[in-house]
């Protein structure tokens, strides 16, 4: 049996897609829309003020293409929590006129690929950075999930670890080239949704993210072990923006 690898857990992640039923929308009168506006946005001053306190993170974006109209990413300390948000939201008077598009469930993660220098990693300043993220907001999103493939001769997990660390080095390096333009952010989800990863990128140049994802297909890690699902891309939305998104 090929020896697994261990990783570091951090805060729980929700992505959270919707889609605007925009003709139920235009049914309400223009004060009913507002007071559906002004309580989302009361929401997320709440959001933010977890953030602030270093308490969990979030990022609104609105999705380029038919998949979703609009999504929230969460990060917070307890899968309870992730489910409180949840239900806080559903119950809100916008919430009635956004259909559920696609979620995904997850946790921040860093495997042990990378070697160690023996101390507790926890109390590294820049590993608790990676793991415990204040989201960026960048003018642009990208989120994928994905496996690692297990067909045949191509099944990761029957490799070696020493060679499974050389693959993620090599991954990592091409990565790496692409620090201060893209930012990463990895959610492990195995037992928890469809996939067994989840990966965030977030930029201001959203052709970096085209880029990046192309160039990291050369890698054997993803050319032979690489299966991904599919991919949603967005803008930012800032909350001085809301009133204009949902103005019909």
């Amino acid at each position: 049996m090929s020896e697994a690898a261990q990783t570091l857990e951090g805060w729980y992640c929700l992505h959270d897609f919707r889609t605007v039923d925009w003709t139920a929308w235009k049914t309400l009168t223009s004060d009913e829309r507002q007071a559906a506006i002004h309580e989302f946005l009361s929401l997320v001053e709440k959001w933010q003020e977890t953030e602030n306190r270093k308490e969990g993170s979030h990022a609104i974006y609105t999705v380029v293409g038919q998949k979703a109209d609009i999504m929230f990413m969460i990060l917070r300390p307890t899968m309870e929590e992730l489910n409180e948000i949840e239900t806080a939201f559903n119950k809100t008077k916008l919430a009635e006129y956004l259909v559920p598009a696609y979620s995904y469930v997850s946790v921040v993660e860093l495997s042990n690929y990378l070697p160690s220098d023996g101390s507790d990693p926890y109390e590294n300043p820049e590993v608790r950075r990676r793991l415990f993220p204040i989201l960026p907001k960048t003018k642009h999103i990208c989120f994928y999930p994905m496996d690692k493939r297990r067909q045949g001769n191509d099944n990761w997990y029957m490799l070696p670890m020493e060679e499974r660390r050389n693959l993620m080095r090599a991954h990592g390096m091409t990565g790496r080239k692409y620090a201060g333009k893209v930012v990463q952010v990895i959610t492990g989800s195995v037992g928890f949704d469809d996939y067994e990863w989840g990966v965030t990128l977030f930029a201001d140049d959203v052709l970096q993210f085209k880029k990046l994802v192309y160039e990291m297909r050369f890698d054997e890690v993803s050319a032979r072990y690489g299966e991904f699902g599919s991919f949603f891309v967005g803008n930012q939305l800032p909350k001085e923006k809301v009133s204009l998104f949902f103005h019909v």
